[in-house]
């Protein structure tokens, strides 16, 4: 049977390498390519009749993981293994989150990226070996998975990382609304939804929990 696959990565020279290793294999077709990760969803929405996407995660706009989770939505059926070089636990354990079907590194050779293409085709889970590894110890620490949910969790408007970015320096109500032309009870009310969408309930939590998610 014949094998359609995409290909979903802003690198040229990589897209390149990638067709270039499964032009070996006979079973398998490239039928489109995609620099981004909103123009991979928007050719899957139009050609759907793919086998497997094999997706890049870091793409300017929307990325790998995003893209991955509006294609599963819509087509649970296509597989996508991430194909990236990035091994980090975070992007592992959201690829996984998002329904990626398999997480290899870019450096694989053809026959063992054909060999995982063929694998995740018939039901498996396509892994390159230090990534399964680092999934068991995903799995086996709770207390990881915990604080990386928490922090896809958190959505701060832009004012609200404002406001929070102001109370960063030590401001005062006042000041702050001085500073964004703002009312002190508007002011008031944008950190009464940082500490709710924080979970926290003081300004020093705020702002210690926000540098620890990168959001100021």
């Amino acid at each position: 049977m014949m094998i359609r696959i995409a290909i979903a990565d802003d690198n040229v020279f990589l897209v390149k390498s990638t067709v270039e290793k499964l032009q070996f294999f006979e079973d398998f077709t490239v039928k489109f390519t995609a620099k981004d990760g909103l123009e991979i969803v928007k050719k899957v929405a139009d050609n759907p009749n793919i086998d497997v996407i094999l997706m890049d995660i870091e793409m300017p706009g929307t990325d790998g993981i995003e893209a991955a989770h509006a294609i599963k939505q819509r087509f649970p059926q296509i597989k996508i293994i991430m194909l990236t070089v990035f091994d980090n636990d975070e992007n592992i354990f959201n690829a996984i989150k998002a329904g990626a079907d398999g997480y290899l590194l870019k450096e694989i050779d053809p026959e063992e990226l054909h060999k995982k293409i063929l694998e995740t085709c018939n039901g498996g889970a396509a892994m390159h070996p230090s990534i399964a590894f680092k999934t068991l110890k995903l799995l086996r620490n709770p207390t990881v998975v915990d604080s990386f949910e928490s922090r896809e969790e958190i959505a701060l408007s832009a004012r609200e990382t404002e406001v929070l970015e102001q109370i960063s320096k030590g401001l005062n109500y006042i000041n702050i609304a001085e500073n964004l032309f703002l009312s002190p009870s508007t002011v008031r009310k944008h950190i009464e939804n940082i500490y709710g969408k924080l979970r926290v309930h003081s300004k020093l939590e705020a702002v210690e929990k926000a540098r620890r998610n990168n959001l100021i």
